[in-house]
């Protein structure tokens, strides 16, 4: 696969009540940071930015990489194009959990991750993800026994098996199904490099996954007046085991609530992680940047 790939536009309810502009850039960083899990395929807001667009404005305030996750075939094939197209860029690939029944029901879901399998032997290809569980948006996944649930365990496993067979980072999408992700990990063995995306946990399950050496990354919504949880975790959070993200068009942080979200946005975040860690953003940028490398490797 080749070239630069096309996006398309996310379908969104018109609120004459929100801005749908993209906000002005931040000031740059003086230590180039990474944004981990990002969705440039989902293009949004008034102006819609390219690829291109996406990744200039990133690197003109400090953020000088991206991890392009995905969560069905399309979009793991638009990692694996836009990762090949610019090596700014990095792919992850995989089935969401939200997605996993549907694939199962139309019985497809071996096929589907047997796509996943050939697009994770790309040499641009770090990680497999977003996978997991999510109790939350798929129809009686909470109940027990349920094809919901059934399919998404049955993913999750598969995707684990091929984080460990291609020797890459495994991104976890967890909602509502802390516990149920943990034993997961702890029954089937992680991968060596597991990251949490978008932590949404407290500070007990942030000491486990430190126990276990986990990584977990923080997106915008840590800055949200009502994630205290995502704080409490963030500051027991060993430094070498700390990511940052947007999950970009998702997940704006404070200030910009509720406009569109991109990578160049992360200086936002993580100038709010070091006040929250009381150390400087230099140093907290240096760290997770390494961090970021140690997990996905070289962006070169």
């Amino acid at each position: 696969m080749s070239g630069t790939p096309d996006t398309y536009v996310r379908e969104r309810t018109a609120d004459g009540r929100k801005d749908l502009r993209y906000p002005p850039a931040p000031e740059p960083l003086l230590v180039p940071v990474y944004d981990n899990h990002c969705h440039l395929e989902i293009t949004d807001g008034d102006e819609p930015l390219s690829l291109k667009d996406q990744l200039d404005r990133a690197q003109a305030v400090g953020i000088h990489g991206v991890v392009q996750a995905s969560g069905d075939i399309e979009s793991s094939r638009w990692a694996v194009a836009a990762a090949e197209s610019d090596p700014r860029v990095l792919a992850a690939v995989a089935i969401h959990p939200n997605d996993a029944p549907a694939y199962a029901e139309a019985g497809r879901l071996e096929e589907a991750i047997a796509v996943i399998d050939e697009l994770a032997a790309r040499p641009r290809t770090r990680a497999i993800g977003e996978t997991g569980l999510d109790y939350f948006r798929t129809p009686d996944a909470a109940e027990a026994g349920s094809s919901g649930r059934a399919a998404q365990h049955a993913s999750f496993e598969a995707h684990i098996a091929l984080a460990k067979k291609h020797g890459i980072a495994l991104q976890i999408h967890d909602r509502d199904a802390h516990d149920d992700v943990l034993e997961t990990l702890a029954r089937v063995g992680a991968p060596e490099r597991t990251v949490f995306h978008c932590f949404s946990g407290d500070r007990a399950m942030a000491e486990v996954c430190a126990d276990a050496g986990y990584y977990l990354s923080f997106a915008g919504n840590v800055t949200f007046k009502n994630a205290q949880n995502l704080r409490d975790a963030l500051r027991v959070a060993p430094r070498d085991r700390i990511l940052v993200e947007t999950d970009a068009p998702f997940l704006t942080p404070v200030p910009l609530r509720g406009r569109p979200n991109a990578p160049y946005l992360i200086p936002h975040t993580l100038r709010f992680m070091a006040a929250e860690l009381g150390v400087g953003v230099d140093e907290l940028g240096a760290q997770i940047a390494a961090n970021t490398l140690e997990v996905y490797g070289s962006f070169a």
